[in-house]
């Protein structure tokens, strides 16, 4: 079994590998490294599956949860056991099983593994193609759009597309990237919640006091519909904030702060330091099998600590999230809650 703390580490030695081994144009692996120079991505590039110029669905968002239970699909086991937790390190193009994968930009091919191929432009520019049975051999001269890289193994009915600019993972959905690409659904924030502790049990908004863990459930819809099992299952918004505000007035006394941000690249932190327990993917697995088409439930931490209450008086608030997406669409919620740490209101 896994821990967060071992993925990391283990992170930490395929990086290591990674660095070695793209001098010998062999070997990609998608760790986030620190950007070395300007973005390679400004021109933006099309699609690598046809039609090229026209937007194909997305069946999962950059950040995504990855979630892997070892445990049972029980309470306990959703909320403490160990397993494979990751966010999800590109996006999910949907299309039908032995579709032809084409580079979206010209350079060298190399294999990431058995069935992924990385293409590297020479320029700070990396994409990868997950889930095909590769058709080019390492170190091949591969052409944009007319080079055939591979076809989409049987039963995955997508290419999962990782884009690495300048060695750091950004998100491929971002404008002046992967495009054409237009989204008009609006992301919801369907609950807000206080916890004792991370898998602790939820406070009353009745009576909130000490320190506690903020958490709000969030989802996207896709910006188009998704055939076959995924489809209407969630996707990851690519922004959440959140702020405090005194309920009687409306002033903001905790100014808009930041929970979740994958705009241009993956946070530095840990998946249970983003996700609060209680989450899990879209069709999760728990010891060793999966939940088919169980919808996923995506919960965040809007603090990387528990919110010290005692910093505000006694009295009345409202706690506001909101989500948007890559495109900006936004919506908001907010709960009321009142803070009492041990003297009268």
């Amino acid at each position: 079994m896994f821990t967060s703390t071992h993925i990391r580490s283990g992170a930490r030695r395929r990086i290591a590998l990674s660095l070695a081994a793209l001098s010998l144009g062999t070997l990609l692996v998608p760790f986030v490294l620190p950007a070395t120079r300007a973005s390679a991505a400004g021109s933006g590039y099309n699609w690598p599956v046809k039609p090229f110029d026209r937007p194909h669905p997305v069946r999962a968002n950059f950040g995504d949860p990855r979630t892997t239970f070892a445990g049972p699909p029980t309470p306990r086991g959703l909320m403490t056991s160990s397993g494979i937790f990751e966010l999800h390190f590109g996006i999910d193009i949907a299309t039908s099983d032995g579709t032809a994968v084409y580079p979206v930009r010209s350079g060298i091919a190399s294999l990431v593994n058995g069935r992924a191929v990385g293409v590297d432009s020479g320029d700070g520019f990396v994409a990868e193609y997950w889930h095909i049975v590769p058709a080019i051999r390492p170190g091949q001269k591969v052409e944009a759009f007319k080079t055939v890289l591979g076809h989409v193994m049987k039963g995955y009915e997508h290419v999962h597309f990782t884009e690495i600019d300048n060695r750091r993972i950004v998100n491929p959905l971002a404008p002046g990237h992967l495009g054409p690409y237009q989204d008009r659904t609006t992301p919801r924030v369907t609950s807000i919640s206080f916890r004792q502790s991370d898998t602790g049990p939820e406070v009353l908004p009745e009576f909130v006091h000490g320190r506690v863990v903020l958490i709000a459930g969030a989802y996207d819809v896709t910006a188009l519909p998704v055939p076959g099992d995924w489809n209407d299952l969630p996707v990851a918004p690519a922004l959440l904030t959140w702020r405090v505000e005194s309920a009687k007035y409306g002033k903001v006394v905790v100014r808009e702060r930041t929970a979740f941000d994958v705009r241009t690249t993956l946070p530095d932190e840990d998946f249970w330091q983003c996700y609060a327990r209680g989450t899990r993917q879209n069709m999760a697995t728990f010891n060793g099998q999966r939940a088919w088409r169980v919808p996923g439930v995506y919960l965040y931490k809007l603090t990387r600590t528990p919110f010290d209450t005692t910093r505000l008086p006694n009295g009345i608030y409202t706690l506001r999230v909101t989500a948007t997406d890559i495109r900006g669409n936004t919506s908001s919620s907010r709960q009321v809650f009142i803070v009492h740490n041990g003297h009268a209101l």
